[in-house]
């Protein structure tokens, strides 16, 4: 019992010390991770139930400190199964602001899917408070621009693919061909030095 019992919780930990320590945006969600703690969850929970029942039928007090200990068990282990989803959300929430309402691929195949579908109903959600923002203007108000001060209106850009026609605000139609350079707007081109398609030339 005890070789078992010093092992309570370390899985669920190690979800959150693999996700601090990962170098990537957002490393691969991991399926058989969050299993392993979801399953010991339901083992600790089970036996419980089962000395529970033998505590109602005997009064034996001494089962009390193991009933605990398992539901301390327990409880870190949801607690840290939560914080591990929470972050992942978070970090998702934060490639909406940074890449636009499109995840580039390769960040894409990290997420499982009820992330992707969470992503795509917080891009809605955005974009819904955005149009309502700029509702008086009659345009929406882009949050995710201008997310440091900057210093210019216009940045030079150079292309680092072949984009095609990207047509500014005031009607005039810029074709973006591979390593051309362009001196644009910053607050309509943003987007696009972020999704890596423009790079600022500093």
């Amino acid at each position: 019992m005890s070789r078992q019992t010093k092992m309570f919780g370390e899985k669920a930990f190690d979800l959150l010390k693999e996700l601090e320590r990962s170098s990537q945006t957002i490393p691969a969600f991991d399926d058989d991770g969050v299993r392993q703690v979801l399953e010991e969850i339901k083992a600790i929970f089970e036996e419980n139930v089962a000395q529970a029942s033998s505590y109602n039928a005997s009064g034996d007090r001494s089962l009390w400190p193991l009933l605990n200990f398992r539901h301390a068990a327990l409880q870190r282990n949801k607690r840290c199964l939560l914080a591990y989803l929470y972050e992942r959300c978070r970090r998702i929430k934060a490639l909406r602001w940074e890449f636009g309402p499109i995840i580039p691929a390769d960040i894409k195949q990290a997420l499982c899917e009820p992330e992707v579908t969470f992503f795509n109903n917080y891009s809605k959600s955005l974009a819904a408070y955005m149009c309502s923002a700029g509702y008086n203007q009659g345009l929406p108000i882009d949050l995710t621009n201008n997310l440091r001060p900057p210093k210019s209106l216009y940045i030079e850009v150079r292309c680092m693919e072949d984009y095609g026609k990207f047509e500014l605000d005031d009607g005039e139609v810029i074709h973006l061909k591979k390593n051309s350079q362009h001196y644009l707007p910053r607050a309509q081109v943003e987007s696009l030095v972020r999704q890596g398609i423009l790079h600022h030339i500093a």
